[in-house]
C-alpha cells in the first residue's frame, strides 16, 4: 500500500485537512449530480415536459430506497475509519469482510421487494396518470441495479475511510462521461425513451464499482483479506449494522417525508410535478458542498474518535461549519438571481410558468442553505463520532415537517407551501442535532477520561 494513498486525519489543520478532503469529494459530488442532470437535461429536452415529469415524480421513492444503500454503506466505513486511526488493521480488514457480506444480503432482499412493489408505490404516490407508466418505466430500471450501487459505494466509502477522497472521483469522470454517452446513444439512435437515462445510469455505477474493486486489489495491500478474515463473525456484523442501518433508515425516514411530498406535489398536477424536478436538480447540483463537508466530516470524526483526539472533532466541526456558511451565502445569491436561467438546461424557454414556479422554490430554498449545511455537517460528525442511532432521529424530525407541509399546507396554499417544506424540515433537524453533539461529545469524554482519584 502506498502511503500516499491515504490520509491521517489526527495530525495536523484541521481546516486544511477538511478543505483538501472535501474539495475531491465534492469533485465526485459534481460528476454524480453532472450525469444526473444529464438525464434530466436529455429527457427534457428530447422526450419532453411530461417525460420529465415522469423521471422527476419518482425522486423521491429513488431517495428513499437508494438513499437506504447509500445510508448503510456510510455507516460500514465509519468502523473502518475507527480502526485505520487506531491502527488496528486486522480489525479493519474484518469489518470490510462482514460489511460485504451483510450488502450481498441486503441487495438481494432490496432488489427483490422493491422491483415486485415498485407500481403499487407509484400508484399509492397518486403520480398522475399520464405519467405514472413512464415513471415506471424509469424507476424499475433504477432498483434493478441495488446491487451496483451497494458495490459501487461500499468501496468507495471504505476507500474514504482510510482518507483516499481522491480515487473515487476519477472513477467518477470516467462513468460520467460513459453515462452521457449511453444516454445519447440509448435516446437518439435506440429511442429507449425514459428506459435508457435509467440503465446508463446503472452501467455507468456498475463500471465506477468495478474500478473500485481493481483499484483496491492493486493499492490497498492493507485491504487485502485473508481468509480467515472472511469468515462471518457476529460481533462485527452487530457493530456494523448498529452503524449501518440507523444511517440508511435515516435516509429513508427522510425520504418518507418527502414521498409524502411528492405526493402531495402529484395532486398539483405535472406541470408542479416538472416545476419541482428542474428546481430540485438544480438545488442538488448546487447542495453538492454540503454533502461534501458531511461526508469529510464523518472520516474526519471517526479518525479522531479512533484516536481518542476528541478536542480536533470540535475543531473540524467549526471549521467546517465556517466554510459552509460562506458557501451558502454565495450559492443563495447565485440561485435567487439566476436560478431561472439555469431551469432553462431542462425545458424551452415557452414553459412560463413552469420555469416562474422552479425560480420560486430556488429562492424561497436557498434563503436556508445555511441551516441545511449544518444539517449535513453536525448529523454526519455524529455518525463519525459512532452514534448512528440520533441520524434517525434527526431523520424523523425532517420527515415530520415534510408531512406536516404536505397534509396540511399544501392544500391550503398550494405550490408556496411545497417551496417551505425542505426549509422547515433543515430546521426541525438541525433543533435536534446540535444539542445532540454536545450530548454525544461529553458521551465520548466520559468513556475515554479515566475517573480523577480523590
Amino acid at each position: 500500500m502506498a502511503k500516499s494513498a491515504t490520509k491521517d486525519m489526527t495530525v495536523g489543520s484541521p481546516m486544511k485537512l477538511i478543505l483538501e478532503f472535501a474539495i475531491p469529494t465534492l469533485l465526485g459530488l459534481l460528476f454524480q449530480q453532472l450525469y444526473s442532470m444529464v438525464d434530466t437535461i436529455i429527457v427534457g429536452k428530447w422526450l419532453g415536459v411530461n417525460s420529465l415529469a415522469a423521471v422527476g415524480s419518482t425522486g423521491s421513492l429513488n431517495f428513499m430506497v437508494v438513499g437506504f444503500c447509500i445510508g448503510v454503506c456510510s455507516g460500514f466505513a465509519i468502523p473502518v475509519a475507527q480502526k485505520f486511526g487506531a491502527g488496528d488493521y486486522r480489525a479493519l480488514r474484518r469489518f470490510v469482510a462482514n460489511g460485504v457480506w451483510i450488502a450481498a444480503i441486503f441487495s438481494v432482499i432490496m432488489t427483490t421487494l422493491v422491483s415486485y412493489f415498485c407500481m403499487d408505490i407509484l400508484k399509492v404516490m397518486k403520480t398522475p396518470d399520464n405519467i405514472i407508466q413512464e415513471a415506471y418505466l424509469y424507476i424499475v430500471v433504477i432498483f434493478l441495479g441495488i446491487p451496483v450501487t451497494y458495490l459501487y459505494n461500499l468501496l468507495s466509502g471504505v476507500i474514504r475511510s482510510l482518507g483516499d477522497s481522491k480515487t473515487p472521483v476519477y472513477f467518477l469522470v470516467l462513468s460520467s462521461v460513459l453515462n452521457i454517452g449511453l444516454d445519447l446513444l440509448s435516446i437518439g439512435v435506440l429511442h429507449m425513451g425514459v428506459t435508457g437515462p435509467a440503465l446508463a445510469t446503472v452501467i455507468s455505477q456498475a463500471v465506477s464499482g468495478i474500478l473500485c474493486l481493481l483499484y483496491i486489489k492493486k493499492h490497498y495491500e492493507i485491504l487485502h483479506i485473508q481468509k480467515d478474515e472472511w469468515a462471518w463473525d457476529w460481533h462485527y456484523v452487530k457493530i456494523l449494522c448498529g452503524m449501518g442501518i440507523p444511517m440508511g433508515l435515516q435516509y429513508s425516514i427522510t425520504a418518507i417525508g418527502s414521498v409524502v411530498l411528492q405526493t402531495a406535489v402529484n395532486s398539483l398536477g405535472s406541470m408542479a410535478v416538472a416545476s419541482v424536478t428542474a428546481a430540485g436538480k438544480v438545488s442538488m447540483f448546487f447542495c453538492c458542498p454540503f454533502d461534501a463537508l458531511g461526508g469529510t466530516m464523518a472520516t474526519y470524526a471517526g479518525q479522531n474518535v479512533g484516536a481518542k483526539k476528541l478536542g480536533r472533532i470540535s475543531q473540524g466541526l467549526r471549521s467546517a461549519s465556517i466554510l459552509g456558511a460562506i458557501y451558502g451565502i454565495a450559492a443563495c445569491l447565485v440561485l435567487s438571481f439566476f436560478g431561472k436561467t439555469i431551469a432553462l438546461l431542462f425545458m424551452d424557454a415557452n414553459e412560463v410558468e413552469i420555469l416562474n414556479s422552479a425560480q420560486l422554490f430556488l429562492r424561497i430554498n436557498t434563503a436556508f442553505y445555511i441551516p441545511l449545511a449544518l444539517v449535513n455537517i453536525v448529523r454526519f460528525a455524529i455518525q463519525g463520532m459512532g452514534f448512528s442511532t440520533f441520524a434517525i432521529l434527526s431523520g424523523v424530525c425532517e420527515m415530520i415537517a415534510r408531512a406536516v407541509v404536505a397534509f396540511a399546507f399544501v392544500p391550503m396554499f398550494g405550490f408556496v407551501a411545497v417551496c417551505t417544506a425542505n426549509p422547515l424540515a433543515w430546521i426541525m433537524a438541525d433543533l435536534f442535532l446540535i444539542p445532540a453533539y454536545f450530548y454525544c461529545l461529553r458521551k465520548l469524554r466520559g468513556w475515554f477520561e479515566k475517573p480523577k482519584r480523590i
